[in-house]
């Protein structure tokens, strides 16, 4: 799914938590501590910071609800077992396996 149907999504959700709670967007501005034109882009799907969907997030009292949606990276049990129970500081790139040879069928020499 497109960045811009999430976006479009969520503005409409949020739309129909503030409504349910009857909240008008300039309450939902004062409690979040965001501007009304901020509240009205959010709930439009367009772009606004992150600060601002955080603080609409906890004026509705669903901040509690965001640690659901990534995991916990410290659970990772088969990955501590792999790396001998030591964190992982850094990623880094896969290795792309060598050629064994450039010799390929249909190649063959014809003498």
């Amino acid at each position: 799914m497109a960045a811009e149907t999430y976006l479009l999504e969520i503005g409409e959700r949020l739309t129909r938590l503030r409504l349910s709670r009857n909240l008008t967007q300039a309450t939902l501005a004062r409690e979040a501590g965001a501007s009304v034109s901020s509240i009205k882009r959010l709930e439009a799907g367009e772009n606004t910071s992150l600060d601002t969907f955080l603080r609409v997030l906890g004026a509705l009292g669903l901040d509690e609800r965001l640690s659901a949606v990534l995991p916990d990276p410290e659970v990772r049990p088969v990955e501590r077992v792999r790396h001998g129970g030591r964190e992982r500081r850094r990623a880094r790139e896969k290795a792309v396996p060598a050629k064994a040879t450039d010799w390929a069928w249909g190649e063959e020499d014809e003498a």
